[in-house]
């Protein structure tokens, strides 16, 4: 199903979107290096609930995942990429910590999620796959707006992570939202120009570009969801939902400015 919504409904689309961002940006500042990845569901599932929202995840059990998830946020550190369901470990210096958080608020759900480096260390590898996911995510948002096509955004997104030498899984991508969290039209991370969905104001999509420094090839984890580079190398992941409208593209998970 392709949802698309009133203009007087990005109102509310907007309001989940900023509870998701605020969300992540404190999550990120709690996660030190001593930070249990328990710790940082425990906080995610209080701030959902302190909002009056409702988790995507806990109750969610699709045919890719075993069993429902059971947990508030996606936990995924250094070789895992996606779905990283939250366990008993603890964050060392130089860890990679993707979060990735998708709310239900006032009927409307928004989805994101973040790449970041743990501690005083700064694995040039690590900054480089955080770089390139940051990047393509930009020129997919760029790409999109009322005329454009899936195709475009995919082509940007792939483009900028081919170039910088990473090769793209498209088994995983972006997608729909709205008032549930995955919806049609799926989004792959590489495309053609000109090709797929025409979009329309009212659309909301969650872009997700994500990259494993030398493979393109998933495994599952023993705990039946978290996806993990085949080979162990690091991997990164960012996301953001956006609105279709008449003017562009516009971000509904762009944190505040301090």
């Amino acid at each position: 199903m392709i949802e698309i919504f009133d203009p007087s409904d990005l109102a509310r689309a907007k309001d989940t979107g900023a509870l998701v961002a605020g969300i992540l940006q404190t999550l990120k500042s709690r996660s030190t290096v001593g930070t249990n990845l328990l710790d940082i569901d425990r906080w995610a599932k209080g701030m959902i609930t302190e909002a009056g929202a409702q988790s995507c995840y806990v109750d969610y059990e699709p045919p890719f995942g075993r069993g429902p998830f059971g947990h508030y946020i996606c936990t995924s550190v250094n070789d895992a990429v996606l779905h990283g369901r939250p366990y008993d470990y603890t964050l060392a210096d130089g860890d990679l910590l993707s979060l990735d958080l998708a709310v239900s608020k006032g009927g409307v759900v928004a989805d994101s999620a973040i790449s970041f480096i743990v501690g005083d260390s700064k694995p040039p590898e690590s900054v480089a796959l955080i770089d390139a996911t940051e990047r393509a995510l930009s020129a997919g948002i760029a790409a999109a707006g009322p005329g454009a096509h899936l195709g475009d955004i995919s082509h940007a997104i792939g483009s900028v992570l081919s170039e910088a030498g990473y090769l793209i899984n498209t088994e995983f991508g972006g997608h729909g939202v709205g008032s549930t969290m995955h919806q049609d039209p799926h989004v792959p991370n590489k495309g053609r120009p000109g090709r797929g969905y025409k979009l329309r104001p009212g659309l909301l999509l969650a872009l997700e570009p994500w990259i494993m420094a030398d493979t393109a090839e998933l495994v599952t984890d023993a705990d039946g969801w978290t996806l993990r580079s085949a080979t162990g190398c690091r991997t990164a992941h960012s996301e953001h939902t956006i609105a279709i409208t008449d003017d562009g593209a516009e971000i509904l998970t762009l944190p505040k400015q301090a």
